[in-house]
Parts: structure tokens; sequence; C-alpha cells
């Protein structure tokens, strides 16, 4: 049987009674691939996502981690051109009909932005926006719709809820309007939120009440969290599990102590040595060299290759698969197994 992180599409019939509701994939993505023009963006991603569970997903700017959730919501342009599957809870969402996705964004899934500025509508009211949401998801209206929407801002924390549902955006901060966003994501009681880059346009403080809100909600509600993110700080404070990503591939996907104990992938090892030590004597930060390539023109192999400080020839051969380095722990790397162990996926 496959970790609940990595690979497991089923379970026998006997082990179904040892495991808990968190422990079943609630989300399972299997092979997505997306391309613009012929230019991939995606290549083949797999993971699940277990009930209730926190997944971080980091990597540098392009590399899939927003574009995986988009496309599997079906919010992608025309022009995208999305394979594999995304279940949720046995349900496909890929090529799913409209009115399907639908009652899923919004409802079992929800999601928010970096930029609530650009999310929410500048000339209608708070209150108004979030009983759209009520209305849409759980068809409440009235009076009925306000208290609850009254309640969603008092949930995430925002000060005098009643008349803050009378404001316009504008009217309140960056870390109010933030909050405003998590609330209307709530008001479909979804099972799992997507949260991207939900913090980088938010002062230190404010960032860490948005992360502390996130968890609390995640605790009352028992939904799941996906937290999009470029810092790896943030994913260790928040999440259980992360996955790195780079050139629309996962290279790397542990538990959260394990990868910053020992990550197996370079990729990984660098974007840790770029941590600033919280611990012990300071050291200068090491910048990992060059540049992420285009999807249009991808080195053969390994897309890492031209940037490792370990590459060989044996890397330009093929793409390394994914290789199960423990519980919870793969990374597609030639060194991350013994060379009788290798599998290669050839490009």
């Amino acid at each position: 049987m496959e970790s609940r992180g990595g690979f497991r599409d089923g379970l026998p019939p006997r082990q179904l009674g040892r495991l808990s509701v968190r422990d079943l994939p609630l989300v399972t993505i299997r092979d997505l691939a997306v391309s613009f023009d012929g230019a991939p963006a995606l290549n083949g991603i797999s993971l699940n996502i277990g009930m209730g569970e926190a997944l971080g997903m980091v990597g540098e700017s392009g590399c899939g981690k927003s574009v995986t959730w988009l496309a599997a919501l079906g919010l992608l342009p025309a022009k995208a051109r999305v394979l594999g599957s995304v279940k949720l809870a046995g349900q496909e969402l890929v090529g799913a009909r409209p009115e399907t996705l639908d009652k899923v964004r919004g409802g079992r899934v929800a999601m928010i932005f970096q930029d609530p500025a650009s999310s929410l509508n500048p000339v209608h009211r708070i209150g108004r926006q979030i009983e759209e949401a009520l209305r849409l998801h759980r068809n409440l209206r009235g009076a009925a719709a306000r208290a609850e929407a009254k309640r969603l801002l008092d949930q995430v924390g925002i000060p005098d809820a009643g008349r803050r549902l009378d404001a316009f955006p504008h009217e309140l901060s960056g870390g109010q309007n933030q909050r405003v966003m998590i609330a209307i994501a709530l008001a479909g009681q979804p099972e799992l939120l997507v949260a991207d880059e939900p913090t980088t346009a938010l002062d230190v403080t404010i960032q860490a009440q948005i992360l502390e809100l996130l968890q609390e909600i995640r605790r009352d509600t028992g939904m799941a969290l996906v937290l999009i993110s470029h810092d790896l700080g943030v994913v260790a404070e928040t999440c259980e599990r992360v996955c790195v990503m780079y050139a629309g591939r996962i290279v790397e996907e542990a538990p959260v102590a394990r990868l910053f104990e020992g990550p197996a992938h370079p990729y990984a090892q660098g974007l840790l040595n770029a941590l600033p030590p919280i611990t012990g004597p300071r050291r200068p930060l090491a910048a990992i060299p060059g540049n992420v390539p285009e999807p249009w023109n991808m080195p053969r192999g390994c897309a890492f290759g031209p940037r490792c400080a370990h590459h060989h020839a044996a890397c330009d051969a093929g793409i390394p698969a994914a290789r199960q380095l423990g519980a919870g722990h793969r990374a597609a790397c030639l060194l991350a197994a013994q060379p009788a162990q290798v599998v290669m996926e050839h490009a």
C-alpha cells in the first residue's frame, strides 16, 4: 500500500476498517498535464490529499502550483489543454460539465488568492458579497443570509462585524479584506480550501494572524487545506506535508519534518539552503544558480540538471521517476535511489 500522500489509488477492504476518515483521500490527482499552445505548464502531477489534511505546495514562480488547482477546478482559459484525472471523493472534475463544476467551485472546494483587492467587487458592500455566496451554495436569503454573513465575519475575526457588513472593500485594510475573502470561501462550507499565496501582500504581523486563522478554521471545521506558497517557513508552520514543484513536476513530497531534516532532491536542498538559519551561527545564504527553464525550451532529462551541482550524464538520459524513500516520502532524482533501483521515464 502506498502512503496517503503519494500514489495510493485504493485500499483492500480489510484495511479500510483500520483507517479513520481522515486517512482516506479527499482529492486524487493522477497524471495531470496542462499545456498552452503546445508549451507544457504541468507535466504529469500525481498526488493525494486526505480529508482534513494540510498540504503545502512550494516552488519558484511558474512551477505550476497555481495552475494545478486552476486546472482541477476548470478555471483555465479555453486555449489550455488539460489531460489526466482529478477526482473529488471519487467524482471526476477534468472534463466535467459546467453545472457540475459550478456546484464544486465555492461549495465543496473554495479558493482564495493573494490579492483580495482584485477578487472583491469594489462597488458592492461586503455583506452583499458574502450573502451572494450563501445564496449560491446554501440557498440562504434575506435575514437568514445576513445573520450568517455576520457570523462568518465574527468567525474570521473582524471586529464590529454587523457594521462591517455595510462597508465597501476600500474602507477595510488589506488584512481585513483577506479575512473577508476567507469568510466568502467558508460560506459554502467547503471540504477543501485552496489558499494561493494568501499572505504575500500582508505585513509580517498580519501574515501570522491569517495563518493562525486558517489553522483554527481547519481544526474547527475538519476541512482540508492546500497552502500554495514560495515560503518554506510559512509551510512549515501551517502544514503537515509538502510538495516541492519544479518546472511543472513534483520533484519531492514528504512530511514537513522529514523534508526539513533531510531533503532528497537537490532543488529542495537548494530552497532550504536559501533560508536564513533560525538558530546557530549566521551563514551566507546560498542562491540556486541559473534560471527556471522556459516551458518551450526544456532541457533533456531532468529539468533541474543545468542548475544542479550533482548533474552527470545519466541525468540527461531520461526524466527520473519518483522513488519511494520512506513513509510518505518520494523524490524524483537519481541520487535519491540506489543505482540498481533507478527507473527512468524516457522523454
